[in-house]
């Protein structure tokens, strides 16, 4: 997908990073899908997450990552629906369809 940034986010540590980003990306132009896994999921529960969800085009966690770190599952994040708690495939999609790529 051209002129588009796909970021893999396994840190929780680098929040402000992520948000920057993403916002630097939105101005740019540049259509922005962010997943979060391992232990990055508990930026999930930030209180600003919901935001990060309304200006990325597309944001999802991965829903094992997200068990294995003591989260319910039933439990989805305000900016997310159900089906955007998902699998590594997510992951997978970054790299396959977006032309620039960011691990966070």
């Amino acid at each position: 997908m051209a002129n588009s940034l796909g970021i893999f986010v396994t840190n929780p540590d680098n929040w402000e990073h992520v948000k920057g980003v993403v916002k630097a990306a939105k101005n740019k132009g540049l259509k922005v899908k962010v997943f979060f896994s391992w232990t990055g999921t508990h930026l999930a529960k930030k209180p600003d997450f919901k935001d990060l969800c309304e200006l990325a085009d597309d944001v999802s966690i991965c829903a094992d990552s997200y068990k294995k770190v003591g989260y319910d599952v039933e439990d989805v994040p305000a900016g997310l629906t159900p089906e955007k708690m998902a699998t590594q495939a997510q992951h997978g999609a970054i790299v396959e369809e977006y032309d620039k790529y960011l691990t966070l």
